[in-house]
């Protein structure tokens, strides 16, 4: 490909040195679990999200199982729901199932790709006991409403933001408005490790001391407790690298929105394709840039036969997955209108602008062909 999706092997040049410096001080400790460096990332990952306290974990999807187990929203044995959003990837469910909760299934606003509040509202039963609104693509829930929601049935709320680390519409990042936002380190995020790794924020600090007490087998000091819990750290060596991109993320972060915003002049007057939508500022840090398109396919294949390699995140819904399909799962019309549709666009911060004016022009180029076949 001429113009790749994503091409890591960029960022790790612009850092390299550092992520070098970090690597080697971490090998010259000789401490490689639960260290200094973990503890030093926890507290500037928790600084930077503007909350109390954060957690490290082994992985994004034990971020979010662990929330829910340590916030009593999901019990042992009980088969609590869990209401989340079906245009996510599946690890957001495997997370509420390993919690041992069932995964339930709201339908998405059309015009953000993330949660309705009218629809989750409509999915709540006596058995329903925590919202997971999935910050989809970069873009920031709708959190006022969704709190709203769960505040009249007395639900937990807690936020799928791995994919919206710095995303902070009215300055509120993931983590001040529900009980606990959670992140994956995935090397692909806005913020991304050189391997797995996840983090648990809140303003709840009982909630984090019980969250690092469940990713430690569920004891604090040798076999005593009596929680069960699950091997989940974060290691000394993710760490060191997480804590060098961190002070890089608010630079990258504003390259990706730059970007998106060249797209979206470019792709302004295009009919047939719809953008991105971040009505509010800071609401989208674009860990994705998802366009809609009723000629999906042939556009797809029109880009790759100009060199450009394309996406589709996700291509199928969750709920009508084997894993996860239940007998009284409601149709869900919005969530499966636009998943035919939707198309990532190559979109990150050492991309260079003009690799995005040739992504653009060739969009506008399929469109201008008639007819699409």
């Amino acid at each position: 490909m001429l113009i790749p999706f994503l091409d890591l092997t960029r960022q790790h040049r612009e850092v390299e040195a550092e992520l070098t410096a970090a690597l080697a001080r971490v090998m010259q400790s000789g401490l490689y679990t639960l260290g200094p460096e973990v503890e030093a990332f926890e507290k500037e990952w928790a600084d930077f999200c503007g909350v109390r306290g954060a957690a490290a974990v082994g992985s994004g999807t034990d971020a979010l199982a662990l929330a829910l187990i340590a916030s009593g929203a999901v019990r042992k044995g009980c088969r609590d729901e869990v209401i989340t959003s079906p245009l996510t990837a599946a690890y957001t469910a495997l997370a509420i199932t390993g919690a041992g909760g069932v995964p339930v299934f709201a339908d998405i606003d059309p015009r953000t790709l993330t949660l309705d509040p009218q629809s989750v509202e409509e999915a709540i039963n006596p058995r329903t006991r925590a919202i997971v609104p999935v910050h989809l693509y970069g873009r920031r829930a709708d959190m006022t409403s969704l709190c709203g929601v769960a505040e009249r049935y007395n639900l937990a709320v807690i936020e799928d933001a791995a994919q919206a680390h710095g995303a902070a519409p009215c300055g509120k990042l993931p983590g001040a408005c529900g009980l606990a936002a959670v992140f994956s380190f995935y090397p692909t995020k806005n913020l991304g490790a050189c391997g797995d790794g996840g983090a648990i924020v809140s303003n709840d600090l009982a909630l984090i001391e019980r969250i690092k007490t469940l990713r430690q087998g569920g004891h604090a000091t040798a076999l005593q407790g009596k929680t069960e819990g699950r091997n989940s750290r974060l290691d000394e060596v993710q760490a060191a690298l997480l804590r060098v991109k961190l002070r890089y993320l608010d630079k990258w972060n504003l390259k990706r929105q730059s970007l998106a915003a060249l797209y979206n002049e470019a792709l302004l007057k295009q009919t047939a394709l719809q953008t991105p939508l971040a009505d509010e500022p800071g609401s989208h840090v674009y860990h994705l840039y998802v366009v809609q398109h009723p000629k999906r396919e042939g556009l797809r294949a029109h880009l790759a036969a100009r060199g450009i390699e394309s996406m589709i995140h996700y291509p199928y819904l969750l709920h009508q997955q084997p894993l996860f399909q239940r007998n009284e799962q409601r149709r869900l019309p919005t969530a499966e209108r636009v998943v035919k549709n939707i198309l990532s666009l190559p979109l990150y911060p050492q991309m260079r602008v003009e690799e995005a004016v040739a992504v653009a022009k060739a969009v506008r180029d399929f469109e201008a062909l008639k007819p699409q076949d």
